[in-house]
């Protein structure tokens, strides 16, 4: 077994799961298409207002298809005993966690790009004007959110509580991007949203400037790894 074995170990496992599908595919891509559809053709701000939104729903896909999914999955694996069993194979703990990172980067990095096509047919939102930059970001957005989610499963008491504890990373998110809304936030508490990952990388699709964003994302990565090293479980704590 490999690197490439455990990506597609936890690519079929995502696809053959149906409740992890509807909440980590279905949910997430009819708000990020139908919540801009409606926008366009329901209120008078047209297509400016469907754009917007459209690139605010980025952050909704990189919350639920990235970080959701795989802090709900390796939860649920690591109570099931899964992990500690894979753990005993040839694999080493980087080979087990990064391939799951990846494959996880790789679904969420298709459902935004396929998001973003639909929008375009059904709203008539504009194709990014940079599609190079925009792979890199959203690849590189994608990538950090699932380390992030796997580093906040060490936060998690048992899986029953995982889709729970994330709700509040989710309505952050939402909010600091505005994919809710212009929901009104204290002056004080905006610089430090707009650092948030999510934040950077929706900031990054609408403007086209991608070096501080990288630099806020590699920020980021840094701790997400650091987080595993020092507290990622492999099996569940026992009372």
């Amino acid at each position: 077994m490999s690197l490439t074995a455990t990506y597609r170990l936890g690519t079929r496992l995502f696809w053959r799961d149906r409740a992890m599908l509807f909440a980590s595919v279905v949910t997430p891509v009819g708000l990020a298409v139908g919540l801009p559809t409606l926008m366009r053709h329901v209120t008078s701000q047209g297509v400016a207002g469907a754009t917007a939104l459209a690139q605010s729903s980025i952050s909704i896909l990189l919350v639920i298809t990235a970080f959701m999914n795989i802090t709900v999955a390796l939860t649920a694996r690591r109570d099931q005993l899964v992990l500690k069993r894979l753990r005993s194979t040839r694999l080493t703990d980087g080979q087990l966690l990064l391939g799951q990172i990846a494959s996880t980067a790789t679904q969420t990095v298709v459902l935004i790009v396929v998001c973003a096509l639909a929008v375009r047919l059904a709203a008539g939102v504009p194709l990014p004007s940079d599609p190079v930059a925009f792979a890199a970001v959203t690849i590189a957005g994608s990538v950090v959110m699932a380390l992030l989610g796997a580093a906040y499963t060490a936060a998690i008491p048992r899986a029953e509580l995982a889709a729970a504890y994330t709700m509040p990373v989710f309505l952050v998110a939402a909010v600091s991007a505005g994919a809710m809304g212009p929901i009104p936030v204290p002056s004080w508490l905006r610089p430090v949203l707009d650092l948030l990952p999510t934040t950077v990388v929706v900031d990054a699709v609408r403007t086209g400037e991608v070096v501080t964003p990288f630099l806020v994302l590699a920020g980021w990565a840094v701790v997400g790894f650091a987080a595993l090293r020092l507290w990622f479980r492999w099996e569940p704590r026992r009372s």
